[in-house]
């Protein structure tokens, strides 16, 4: 796989690259890097040219002090797929890299072909729904919301404070591979790091909630492609009718749940995402238009 990176709205963009045929573009979440598709790359790689970047804040991409919003993470997006050529593409987001998904196929509807949205519903939504329940379960985005207190408390003990995630949003609670959780803990113990992807959820409000609320009180919706998958043990498996959270805002959405899986679909349960992903992504043509 090759390795590179692009100069993209003013950061340096660092990526991966696989494959040749109608492009992918595979988006990680919190608290992750590129490195969670490791287990699905080949075997897409086989019909596609994959491309996995490292977000903006992200693993060995530039860690700047704004431009989290979700507009702007998309943004750098399209400028990297336009560099490498692509007009059109598929994405793939997992986590924060759904919800980045989602802001590019809104703002740019002629370059995303269609979207592929890994455990999670759209965050407005997330926040309509923010009551005692859901707080008690997504208390993390409040927290990461707070100035400054999370970097300090978390930077004491990075590979705890990560480690608290791994084993309880994982179904099987040995949580991740030790190499995989040893990869993102020194991912997240960089200068800056913990700090961006902080800064990422302290985008979602109100920065992010009122570009979705003016979406949404524009009528404009996903008209593509949308393929909603969740871990059935997971956070929203568990408590929500994940379709029926997304039609409102994808009509053309269809999607299932991945059984014994948690939050970590496409490291817990990889074979069962690609059975889902090859299909829904083959229907795209060569050129990466629909």
């Amino acid at each position: 796989m090759e390795m590179a990176t692009a100069r993209v709205n003013g950061i340096r963009m660092h990526y991966r690259r696989a494959g040749e045929g109608p492009p992918v573009v595979l988006l990680h979440g919190w608290p992750q890097t590129g490195h969670c598709w490791r287990k699905v790359v080949e075997s897409l790689a086989r019909e596609h040219t994959v491309v996995v970047p490292d977000l903006r804040g992200y693993g060995l991409t530039d860690k700047p002090r704004d431009g989290y919003d979700k507009r702007t993470m998309a943004a750098d997006l399209a400028e990297l797929v336009t560099t490498l050529g692509f007009e059109a593409v598929s994405v793939v987001g997992h986590d924060r890299g759904g919800r980045v998904g989602h802001r590019w196929a809104l703002d740019r509807p002629d370059q995303v072909s269609r979207l592929a949205v890994l455990d999670i519903i759209p965050t407005r939504e997330t926040w309509r729904r923010m009551d005692s329940a859901f707080g008690r379960a997504y208390w993390h985005w409040l927290f990461h919301l707070q100035p400054d207190l999370p970097e300090r408390l978390a930077g004491r003990d990075v590979a705890g404070y990560l480690g608290y995630f791994f084993e309880r949003w994982t179904h099987q609670r040995h949580g991740l591979e030790p190499d995989a959780v040893a990869e993102y803990v020194r991912a997240f113990s960089a200068p800056g790091a913990l700090r961006a992807g902080f800064d990422d959820y302290r985008a979602s409000f109100p920065t992010d909630a009122a570009h979705d609320d003016a979406d949404a009180a524009a009528g404009r919706v996903l008209d593509i492609p949308v393929l909603a998958l969740w871990g059935a043990e997971g956070l929203l498996g568990t408590a929500l009718d994940v379709m029926e959270v997304w039609r409102p805002y994808a009509p053309r959405v269809t999607g299932a749940a991945v059984d014994h899986c948690g939050h970590f679909l496409a490291e817990e349960r990889p074979d069962a995402v690609l059975a889902r992903l090859r299909p829904f992504l083959g229907a795209v043509s060569p050129s990466g238009a629909r």
